[in-house]
């Protein structure tokens, strides 16, 4: 079975971004940011396209399929 993986924290702190910082660029909540780094959440593909957008990165490399 695979589980849905994500380098978010990552890139997130590669640019210096803070959850609220990122949050706000994605329009979404900082707890949400939260949640998806922490792997409780995982975000549709319209939020995860959003992301990869701010981030300037591609959605293959902020989320990943891991085996169980």
């Amino acid at each position: 079975m695979n589980v849905l993986k994500n380098r978010l924290k990552d890139y997130r702190a590669a640019r210096s971004l803070t959850q609220a910082d990122l949050a706000v660029m994605a329009q979404v909540s900082r707890k949400t940011i939260n949640t998806i780094e922490n792997e409780v959440f995982v975000p549709s593909t319209l939020l995860a396209l959003r992301l990869a957008q701010v981030l300037e990165a591609k959605v293959e490399d902020l989320f990943y399929l891991e085996d169980a």
